[in-house]
């Protein structure tokens, strides 16, 4: 039997709440298909299986808090045979016999829905309803499999007549991006707490590769051009390549190089907040298919439709804040990783060519890198490969 787990979807996750079920007892499962939706306060997540078999047993029904670690199900190979007839797990409560039967089968440290509960909602909706005075049996979910979620119970208090009283409560708005800076706060405490920073800035002439971008966008649609941060995305990549050791998680209490370079893109939500899912095997894609994940993956940060993979999976972080018109940001280390790049905005400088002060187009590249693992002489050799990958563009 293989145990399919509540995963840590970032270094600050402790629990999250099972949304649905995508799979049922006996649906074949290949690696990479979608088993769950789970909510965090990062938003819905769907969760990957990393295995594949056969679903055979459903350990958490929908609308339970689990912790990280916990077992939601078991999968069995083809040979196996069944172990048990499966859950029901369809938001539409069951009747009282099939509830407590459930229960039995409940893994230990579930938190479960609240007794006599006729819908599907996950706690946290149930704690809003119960602040804002809305009955959460009368309304319709729109998540997953028919649940309620907190934008439900936030639209049907809205509809309610004013209160003669200003509400106890904090607006829905202030409450979700309160949680939000909670969760960062407690990554970055931890990271400057437990990481001993530190901290290179280096600018670099990107005319060169500015002219080539310029260059090929004019022989491209609208729609097909090129980002000038999948240019900073690339070069960051290959410049690991060079120096491997900031491509590293800190793992029980070691460095643990990565073999492959996934790379967590820093992205500003609507509500608030941030989340950095990861591009897959940057160095091995063109910037053709970058610039396409890239795209995708900004509009299902914003929209809520990250993977489980996509928020474990980063082995460094690339943040850019070039469009809000900063020159440079130093970033804090996102634990378990040990390195951060950050690029700012691109500025227009004298610059001396060949013994020639000319107009410049720069960009400030800085690097935040765990002293543990690396030091400034490898940071100032990868803050180099970086420079030297963009001044040939045409080779990313």
């Amino acid at each position: 039997m293989i145990e399919f787990k509540m995963p840590l979807l970032g270094a600050d996750m402790e629990a999250g709440t099972l949304v649905a079920w995508q799979k049922q007892p006996g649906d074949a499962v290949r690696r990479g298909d979608i088993l769950a939706d789970v909510e965090t306060d990062k938003g819905v997540i769907a969760v990957e299986s990393f295995a594949e078999g056969v679903l055979d047993q459903i350990l958490v029904p929908v609308g339970a808090e689990v912790p990280v670690g916990t077992t939601l199900a078991l999968l069995r190979s083809d040979q196996e045979p069944a172990t048990a007839p499966p859950v029901e797990t369809r938001p539409a409560a069951p009747p009282r016999p099939a509830v407590e039967k459930v229960s039995a089968g409940v893994a230990p440290g579930v938190k479960l829905p609240e007794a006599g509960a006729r819908v599907a909602a996950s706690p946290s909706a149930r704690r809003l309803a119960r602040e804002l005075g809305v009955e959460i049996s009368t309304l319709v979910g729109t998540g997953p499999g028919g649940a309620i979620t907190r934008d439900d119970v936030e639209r049907a208090a809205q509809t309610k007549p004013p209160p003669l009283l200003p509400a106890a409560a904090p607006p829905p708005e202030v409450d979700r991006a309160t949680r939000m800076r909670r969760t960062i706060a407690a990554a970055m405490s931890r990271s400057k707490r437990e990481i001993p920073h530190y901290y290179l800035s280096h600018t670099i002439d990107l005319q060169p590769a500015l002219d080539w971008l310029t260059a090929e966008n004019e022989r491209r649609p609208i729609t097909d051009r090129l980002m000038d941060l999948v240019l900073l995305i690339k070069g960051t990549a290959l410049a690991l390549q060079e120096v491997p050791e900031l491509n590293a998680l800190w793992e029980q209490d070691r460095a643990v190089l990565k073999p492959d370079v996934h790379i967590g893109v820093a992205i500003a939500l609507r509500q608030g907040g941030l989340v950095a899912p990861a591009l897959h095997h940057v160095p091995q894609k063109s910037l053709d298919q970058l610039n396409v994940e890239l795209r995708e993956l900004v509009q299902r940060a914003k929209s809520g439709g990250l993977k489980s993979s996509e928020l474990a999976d980063p082995t460094i972080t690339v943040t850019s804040l070039g469009d809000r018109g900063v020159e440079a940001v130093f970033g804090v280390i996102y634990p378990p990783q040990t390195a951060i790049v950050g690029f700012g905005k691109i500025v227009e400088r004298p610059w001396s060519i060949q013994g020639q002060v000319q107009s410049r187009r720069v960009i400030t590249a800085t690097l935040s890198a765990d002293h543990r693992v690396s030091d400034g002489h490898r940071g100032a050799l990868f803050l180099a490969a970086v420079e030297r990958r963009l001044q040939e563009p045409d080779k990313l």
